[in-house]
């Protein structure tokens, strides 16, 4: 079993798609329940940044989050981002890490204390353009980011 989890991938989506351009994460889980996941690789859904999305991080040795970002480039842009420094950027400032809200750089910030073994965690995140509360539907820039970010994610998890 533990070799199993050391190489195990869990891709966790967050955000909420009755808020704009939050329901990236969900956009791109949806995407990506249409494809075919190799063994060894665990799609989850994660709504909120909560304490109990700590969960979605055990029993992996690498996780790939997907969220919407703020303050790393123009609407609809695709990063792959560093996890540990924008959990680290997170204790001094949410909004400064580029997150929308305490959300997703917090719950990184908590990984270590909760967990016996934290996973190597890559962010793949959307530049959101529009985040409004009950405001369901992407925008056209980030909607047109979800089809990149799910084959970003893809070949990451494909044999070399």
């Amino acid at each position: 079993m533990a070799s199993e989890a050391s190489t195990a991938l869990h891709v966790i989506c967050f955000g909420n798609e009755l808020h704009g351009d939050d329901g990236f994460g969900p956009a791109v889980h949806a995407r990506l329940a249409a494809a075919a996941l190799p063994a060894g690789v665990r799609l989850m859904r994660a709504d909120v940044a909560g304490l109990a999305a700590i969960a979605c991080f055990e029993g992996c040795a690498q996780a790939i989050v997907v969220d919407a970002v703020q303050g790393f480039g123009p609407p609809g842009s695709l990063h792959d981002l560093d996890a540990s420094s924008i959990a680290a950027d997170a204790a001094g400032n949410e909004a400064r890490a580029g997150f929308h809200g305490a959300g997703v750089g917090s719950l990184l910030q908590l990984l270590p204390a909760a967990l016996e073994r934290v996973p190597a965690i890559r962010l793949v995140g959307v530049e959101a353009g529009h985040i409004q509360a009950f405001a369901p539907g992407l925008s056209v820039a980030v909607a047109a980011a979800v089809e990149m970010a799910a084959a970003h994610i893809i070949a990451r998890w494909a044999p070399p």
